[in-house]
C-alpha cells in the first residue's frame, strides 16, 4: 500500500480548525500543514508572541494563509473557559478540534487549580476545553476531535483515582503516563457517546512514535540515550498521524493512529492498537465522571447512556 504523507491532505479550503500549543513542534507543523491545504487555522496558544511568531513563519511558507491567533492557558480552567467563550463567538463552526499541547516529564508542578501539571494540562485542560467547543462541532457536517497520546501511554500507567495528583508518590514518568492514557480513554469515549447519540462528529486519536520536539526538555537522563536519538523520527514525519486522523476522509471515529515501524516508534501513519486499559469502558465511565466534577465541565451529550 502507498505510504500516506501531507499530498494526500484533502483540499480544506472552508474549515476552521484550532489547534492547540501550535506555537512550535507537532502542533506548529500540524497548522502549518493544514493552512497550506486552505484550512483557517486557530492558534490556540499560552504565549501570543510565540504564537505571532510562529503564525509569521507558516505565511512565510504559506503566502495567503488564514491563521490567526487565540490565547488558551489549558493549566487554568478559568482561562480555558474565557477562550472557549471568545473562540464560540468568533467562530461558531469548528471543523477540526486537535488537541495537542502537553507538557512531558516535568519536575512536580501543580495547575492553578491545583491538580498535577501533566494531568491538568494534557488531559483535564482539554477535556474542558472539548466539552465548551462540542455544540460548535456538532452541527458541522464531517467535524473532528483529535486528541494526542502517545506511546507512554502504555509506560507506568494507570488511572490513579485514589491519588490523581500522584501527591504519595510522584513520579515524572507515571504522571506523563496517566495523562496520556486519560487522554486516549476519553478520545474513545467521546466516540461511543457520540455514536450513542447518532451525532455525526467523529472522535480519534494519533501519537508520533518517538519525535525530536522541545518537549523532551525535561526527559530523564536515562532515556537520553544515543540509541533512542538513532531510532528518533523527525517531526515533519511525527505529525503525520496527527495529519491523517484530522483529514483522511477514509478515517473513522474511535481510530488511534501512529508511525507503522517496529513498536510504533517511527514510520508512515497507520490505524493503530492500543493498551488493554485504554478500552475499558467501566474506567472510562468513572473518568469521565471524576472529569466533569474537577472540571466543572458537562458535555452536550450527558443525556446520552449506553
Amino acid at each position: 500500500m502507498p505510504k500516506w504523507t501531507t499530498t494526500d491532505i484533502p483540499d480544506q479550503t472552508g474549515r476552521t480548525a484550532i489547534v492547540t500549543g501550535a506555537n512550535s513542534g507537532l502542533g506548529f507543523e500540524t497548522a502549518k500543514a493544514l493552512a497550506a491545504k486552505g484550512a483557517r487555522v486557530v492558534l490556540a496558544v499560552r504565549d501570543l508572541d510565540e504564537g505571532g511568531a510562529a503564525r509569521d513563519r507558516i505565511i512565510a511558507v504559506a503566502p495567503g494563509a488564514r491563521i490567526e491567533l487565540q490565547r488558551l492557558d489549558l493549566a487554568e480552567l478559568a482561562q480555558v473557559r474565557e477562550a472557549a467563550r471568545e473562540l464560540a463567538a468568533d467562530y461558531p463552526h469548528v471543523d477540526l478540534l486537535v488537541n495537542n499541547a502537553g507538557v512531558m516529564f516535568p519536575p512536580k508542578q501543580s495547575t492553578r487549580d491545583g491538580f498535577e501539571l501533566q494531568l491538568g494540562t494534557n488531559y483535564l485542560g482539554h477535556f474542558a476545553l472539548t466539552g465548551l467547543l462540542l455544540e460548535h462541532l456538532l452541527p458541522v457536517r464531517g467535524s473532528r476531535v483529535v486528541t494526542i497520546s502517545s506511546l507512554a501511554h502504555q509506560i507506568r500507567a494507570k488511572i490513579h483515582f485514589d491519588d490523581l495528583n500522584l501527591d504519595r508518590n510522584y513520579s515524572r514518568v507515571a504522571g506523563y503516563g496517566q495523562s496520556k492514557l486519560a487522554n486516549l480513554i476519553f478520545a474513545y469515549e467521546l466516540q461511543r457517546r457520540l455514536a450513542a447519540s447518532g451525532e455525526q462528529t467523529a472522535s480519534l486519536a494519533a501519537h508520533p512514535g518517538n519525535t525530536t520536539t522541545d518537549l523532551g526538555r525535561y526527559m530523564p537522563s536515562v532515556l537520553r540515550t544515543p540509541a533512542m536519538h538513532l531510532v528518533a523520527q523527525p517531526v515533519d514525519m511525527g505529525v503525520l498521524p496527527i495529519l491523517r486522523a484530522a483529514t483522511d476522509p477514509t478515517a473513522l471515529g474511535g481510530q488511534y493512529y501512529g508511525p507503522d515501524g517496529i513498536g510504533g516508534i517511527r514510520g508512515y501513519p497507520i490505524p493503530c492498537s492500543s493498551s488493554k486499559r485504554s478500552h475499558d469502558t467501566e474506567t472510562a465511565r468513572r473518568l469521565w465522571e471524576v472529569s466533569e466534577e474537577l472540571t466543572g465541565v458537562t458535555f452536550s451529550l450527558d443525556s446520552v447512556r449506553r
